[in-house]
This record gives C-alpha cells, sequence and structure tokens, in this order.
C-alpha cells in the first residue's frame, strides 16, 4: 500500500471548464429540457386544481362547426348558464380533516441504545425547529397540494432570515421545480439531476451573491433592468389567482423580477476509497489528500509495529482503492449565461436539499387523487346543466286562449294582464258549437330518471374515493348501529390509509434532513424549551450529538389537548397516593399555574433554609388548583392510561 494508485480520470466539473464559454448555457439547455418534459404534469395539476376549487367547464372541445372552445364557451354559445356543484372540494377538505386529526409528528431514536437519552434530546430539538417553521399549518397546506397534483417538494436548507441564523423547512411551488426524466425509483434515489427556478427581487439576489462591491457590481450589469426599482409593471399574476400560460423557463411572468435558476447534479471526480479496520469504517479522501490520509497513516502503523515485533501481515493497514466518485454539486445561473455561484453539496448529508414525492409514481407517472373524482363531478355538472335546461323549455303555466273567445272592446294584452291577476275575472264569449275554452297547460319535467343519474354518481363518488359518508360526518340512519357507523367511519379511513402513509414517509424524510442540518448547523449549545410539553427544556451540546446516527419515525403527537389532559389526571392520581412528590408532580404536569406553584414552593424552602417565616400561598393560585382537579376524570384517565401500557406490553 506504499505504492500510489495512478490518479488519472474523469473529473467532469474540470472538464466542462474547458468550455467555460458555453458551460452555463449547456447546463439551461439541459435544465430547460427536464423543465419541458414536466409540462404534462404541471397541465394535469392545474386541471385538478381547477376542479377542486370550481372552475369546472375549462375543458377544450370541438363543437360543430369544427371550432376549438371550452366546455363553457360552448354553454354559454347556447344561451344557457354553465351550473357547477363542486362536489371535489368537499371531498379534500374531509381528507385533510383526517390528516389534521391524526396529529402525529416525527420522533427520533438512537441506533445505539447507550445513546437513547440523545435521541429524546434530538427530538426536542427537532419539535423546536418544526415549531419555528410552522410545520403543521404547512404540512397541511401540503397535503392538500399532494391531494390535488400527486406531488410535493419541500428544501431544507440553513441560512440567514428574519434576522437569525437557523434551519428552514420551505414549500417548493410545484410549477417551478424540475427534475429529470431517467428517475424510475419512487423513492428519488436515482435521481442525477433536479432544480428550482426562482423570481425574487434585485435586493435578495444581492443578498445571495454579492460578496463584495465587484459582485454586486457585476449583478447590476447582468439584472440591469430590475434593480430599477421605481418600475411599476402590469404584468404579473394578479392576487389570489394564478395563470399557467405565463410560467416559462428563462423569462419571469413580472420583468421587475429576476429570474435565477439553481441546479443540482451529479458529477463525477477521481477520488481513494479507503477502510480503516481499526475504526471498522469506510472512508473516502481526494487525490490530493491520500498521502496524508492514508500513506502516512500506514506508514507510522508499520513502524510501531515493527518496534512491537508484530508481523507485518497482522498489523491493522488501512486499504485503499481508487474509484470514481459521485458527489451533488450546485449551480446558480441567471438566464442570461452568467454562473452566480456554484460547488460541491455544503451539505453532511452529502445530497440535495430538496425532498419530494411525487404519487404513485408508477412507470414514471403521476396519477391524484383529485384526477380519479374528475369524470363523476364533470358527469353530475352535465346532469344538473341538462336538468337546468329541461325546467327552462317545458310548459309552465301556459294559457291557451282561443281567439274567438275574446270578448269585445279586450286585447290578448288585457287578458294576460286580468290572468295574472289573484282575483282576476275575464268574460268569455263562447259560441254554441262547442268551441275550444281557454285553459293552462303545465308539464311536469321532473321525473325523467335525471334525480336517481344523480344520486348514482354520488354514490360513485364515495366509492371511488373511498370517504363515505361516516367519514364526511353525516349522521347515520335509525337503523344503524353505532358500532356499525364507527366501523364504516374505520373502513373508510382504511382506504385512504396508502395515501396518508406515503405523505408520512415524506415528512419522515424531511425530519432526516433537517436533523442533518441541526447536526451541522446547531454549532454551539443551546437551550431549547417546547411549550406544552413536560420535559421539553433541553440543552443542545453538539459536540455530543454531531456524529450519532438517528433513527426518524411518525409516532402520536404527545402536544395534544386530549394527550395532555390524560397526562395530567393520571399524574394527579399518582399524586393522590403518595406514589409521586409534589415537585416532581408540578415538573411533569401541564397546567397554566404549575410552574407558578412550583415556584413558590421552592421560595418558601429557601425562606425556611434562611430561617424566615415563609409565606402562605395566593389564595387565587390555590383556587385554580382546586378547580382543575376533577377526580373522576382523573380515575376515567388513569384506567385509559392503565390498559393502554398493559396492551403495549402485550
Amino acid at each position: 500500500m506504499s505504492e500510489l494508485v495512478p490518479s488519472e480520470g474523469l473529473d467532469t466539473v474540470e472538464e466542462s471548464k474547458k468550455f467555460d464559454g458555453r458551460r452555463a448555457f449547456d447546463l439551461l439547455m439541459e435544465a430547460q429540457g427536464y423543465w419541458s418534459n414536466m409540462d404534462r404534469f404541471r397541465r394535469d395539476r392545474e386541471r385538478n386544481k381547477n376542479y377542486t376549487y370550481g372552475k369546472q367547464w375549462g375543458d377544450l372541445i370541438i363543437n360543430e362547426n369544427g371550432k376549438t372552445m371550452t366546455e363553457e364557451q360552448y354553454i354559454m354559445e347556447q344561451g344557457q348558464v354553465p351550473l357547477t356543484n363542486n362536489l371535489i372540494r368537499r371531498l379534500v377538505r374531509n381528507v385533510i380533516g383526517v390528516y389534521r386529526s391524526q396529529a402525529k409528528e416525527p420522533t427520533c431514536t438512537a441506533r445505539d441504545i447507550a445513546e437513547k437519552k440523545l435521541g429524546e434530546i434530538m427530538s426536542t430539538v427537532l419539535q423546536y425547529n418544526m415549531q419555528l417553521n410552522k410545520a403543521s399549518e404547512v404540512n397541511a397546506r401540503s397535503f392538500e397540494e399532494f391531494l390535488i397534483g400527486g406531488g410535493i417538494i419541500y428544501k431544507c436548507w440553513s441560512g440567514w432570515r428574519q434576522d437569525k441564523m437557523e434551519c428552514w423547512t420551505d414549500y417548493v411551488q410545484p410549477n417551478n421545480f424540475f427534475i429529470d426524466n431517467h428517475m424510475k425509483d419512487f423513492r428519488g434515489w436515482d435521481v442525477s439531476f433536479l432544480g428550482e427556478v426562482h423570481d425574487v427581487s434585485f435586493l435578495k439576489v444581492c443578498q445571495k451573491f454579492a460578496k463584495s462591491p465587484a459582485d454586486q457590481a457585476r449583478l447590476s450589469e447582468i439584472y440591469s433592468y430590475a434593480k430599477n426599482r421605481n418600475i411599476l409593471t402590469a404584468y404579473g399574476e394578479q392576487f389570489g389567482y394564478s395563470r399557467l400560460e405565463n410560467i416559462d423557463f428563462l423569462v419571469p411572468s413580472d420583468p421587475t423580477l429576476c429570474r435565477v435558476v439553481e441546479i443540482w447534479r451529479k458529477e463525477l471526480k477521481p477520488r481513494y476509497r479507503y477502510w480503516d479496520p481499526l475504526e471498522g469504517n469506510w472512508y473516502k479522501c481526494d487525490i490530493n489528500d491520500y498521502v496524508e490520509l492514508v500513506q502516512r497513516v500506514n506508514e507510522q502503523r508499520l513502524a510501531k509495529g515493527r518496534a512491537d515485533g508484530i508481523p507485518d501481515e497482522e498489523i491493522p493497514l488501512i486499504r485503499a482503492e481508487w474509484f470514481e466518485d459521485e458527489y451533488w454539486h450546485y449551480y446558480f445561473l441567471s438566464p442570461f449565461g452568467d454562473i452566480l455561484d456554484e460547488g460541491e453539496t455544503p451539505y453532511w448529508h452529502k445530497s440535495h436539499p430538496y425532498v419530494f414525492r411525487f404519487y404513485p409514481y408508477i412507470d414514471s407517472e403521476v396519477h391524484s387523487f383529485v384526477s380519479d373524482v374528475i369524470d363523476q363531478q364533470r358527469y353530475t355538472n352535465q346532469l344538473i346543466t341538462m336538468y337546468n335546461w329541461i325546467l327552462k323549455a317545458s310548459a309552465k303555466g301556459v294559457l291557451l286562449f282561443p281567439e274567438d273567445a275574446i270578448p269585445e272592446g279586450y286585447d290578448i294584452n288585457d287578458i294576460a294582464d286580468e290572468w295574472s291577476r289573484f282575483n282576476g275575472v275575464i268574460v268569455v264569449r263562447k259560441r254554441k258549437d262547442n268551441s275550444v275554452m281557454p285553459q293552462q297547460i303545465a308539464n311536469n319535467s321532473t321525473n325523467i330518471g335525471i334525480t336517481e343519474l344523480l344520486n348514482l354518481q354520488l354514490k360513485f363518488f364515495e366509492d371511488i374515493s373511498g370517504v363515505n359518508g361516516a367519514l364526511q360526518g353525516k349522521p347515520g340512519y335509525s337503523t344503524v348501529s353505532g358500532k356499525l357507523y364507527e366501523q364504516q367511519t374505520q373502513n373508510a379511513t382504511t382506504s385512504l390509509l396508502d395515501i396518508l402513509d406515503t405523505f408520512s414517509s415524506f415528512i419522515v424524510d424531511v425530519a432526516y434532513k433537517t436533523v442533518k442540518n441541526i447536526q451541522q448547523f446547531y454549532d454551539s449549545k443551546r437551550v431549547f424549551n417546547i411549550s406544552g410539553r413536560a420535559d421539553a427544556q433541553v440543552v443542545y451540546d453538539p459536540a455530543k450529538i454531531r456524529n450519532v446516527e438517528f433513527d426518524l419515525s411518525i409516532v402520536e403527537s404527545t402536544a395534544t389537548a386530549a394527550y395532555r389532559q390524560a397526562a395530567n389526571d393520571a399524574l394527579w392520581e399518582m399524586w393522590g397516593k403518595g406514589a409521586i412528590d409534589t415537585k416532581l408532580f408540578l415538573q411533569h404536569c401541564d397546567f397554566p399555574w404549575a410552574d407558578d406553584l412550583l415556584q413558590s414552593i421552592q421560595s418558601q424552602e429557601e425562606q425556611a433554609r434562611n430561617g424566615e417565616t415563609p409565606q402562605g400561598f395566593d389564595p387565587a393560585l390555590l383556587q385554580q388548583v382546586q378547580g382543575s382537579a376533577n377526580m373522576e376524570n382523573v380515575n376515567k384517565a388513569y384506567n385509559m392510561l392503565t390498559r393502554q401500557h398493559m396492551q403495549a406490553a402485550s
């Protein structure tokens, strides 16, 4: 191992620098190709979004004259109004309600049993970071996006925002995201090219990429138009609305914004991969570091082993091999072919900062939850519109008045006016030849089968989506038992389990990258305190946690009101039986007065140690304490928690 392995190999980044004049344009064209390949995904998402929020007559059709138009235009040309009864929106709200009711959160478990306490600390720090990023609301809105479009993307990064240096998790607009079309793995492990287009102000561009006055001058030259803040524009999107046709890869819809293209691509570089038998781990190093990290270490071990009389074949030497290393390289480009920044991934997880999931992604196809019920929604709208047409065209109180029955001195307008009066009287001239008398015609056009068809479509809606009436909160029939109604709700939840668990696995992947970023960028001791959770105040020591490997999973949240109430009642019971003392009870319970009462007890103890007479408790505080102790609820909660522990143990 003392001889160096030949270091020649392919370095794709250095190779591309030989064509520096067209290097950025080559990257832009490759990225634009992948972005264009996602056009169908973006248009399907736009169609699903329109149907979800009530714009359900926008599909293109060809009329009898061969003209292409939307269904809405065609109906309006017929003199009718296109009607909608939005069932998809209610369906999406119900599924989001099921997701929110789960009240789950990611938690960390150290792979080494001896580091269990560190896993609890990291779980608390992760919860703090999720609260910082408003994760509960972001996840709910992202789940809605997942139901509508079938794809969801987050970006986990670290940087300066809101006057603090933190680890951030951002939602990425799917229309701005692109990924290579060679990816076949639904986990995304085989992706080699991805990125995002950003439309940001010139101030943001300078904040991100200007490291010196020269950089600021260069950016001013590149984005010369967008840097003028006095220019007003009317090209952008209207507030509260979006238009898919405004999306372009190189040109922003608002010319006062700067288009920046972020690209992450896998590159190749020759490196050494080596195994250290003393530590039992694989490592890799650059070509220039081989002598220092491998050769010299082996020479030192050989010298020491020989000095100790150990045969050479028994000395634990590092075994190394040359290989082409695949790694992530990032680029920030302007649409004019300028490289604003580039470099190897700075993250310890050695990957890109994006986390994405497409559903179900079989044979690279995306089929969202909403897309499954669009046909039922369309047919429902057609039936309602058809019903409205028939009602308008039907005879409703038409008066047939023979001309020879009109009395002298009257015309048909007088007859119509008198007919509309509630106490009107019309003199009719009747001949002796039994001529036709005036009569009113009303055509009953309601029982023509449309009602049955509508009910059938509503039944199909529930069968296809799996969201039945029980899950929607509809009251059951009097003949349906409570047990059966509960079983129907559980069955409906089971039909949604696949999409719920898929989103949960996405949240676990987000939490994994967040934990890695926390380990990397939280480089000083910090104290974290999570409100509403017992034992939530922890001290984060990067020296202890930085190199710990964690396993992440989704568990029931301990931050819900029901969980806290059950825990409080059980603590009341244990305190009443003397199983725990008052201090321990106050440290673990979750009452608004617990901290004040604990401080008062500690203050009294301090006064007693100093020889002073302890002062009594605040009467208002004691009244709050007494009002919280409902022993009936205590016993119920204690029994419930006992059963849960017994079931978990079995």
